[in-house]
């Protein structure tokens, strides 16, 4: 498995959530959801991620880990 390659999804996948959630703006989601603006940019360009983060992030999304994880990954 190449983590850099499913690190990069994991990037893609959040973005995607963001923006049909209808936040252009990665700063305001995180601020509207309580993360901290750098470090969810940093989510978003493919920084690795925590566990507890990953979490935090479904969470903000209203989705369980498996909802998720349903799309954008092989």
């Amino acid at each position: 498995m190449d983590k850099s390659k499913e690190i990069k999804k994991l990037a893609e996948r959040i973005k995607s959530l963001r923006l049909k959630k209808g936040y252009s703006s990665y700063e305001s989601f995180a601020y509207d959801h309580g993360i901290h603006r750098a470090q969810y940019g940093r989510y978003e360009t493919g920084t690795d991620i925590q566990y507890t983060s990953l979490l935090k992030i479904a969470q903000a999304f209203d989705m369980t880990l498996e909802e998720f994880f349903s799309e954008g990954f092989d």
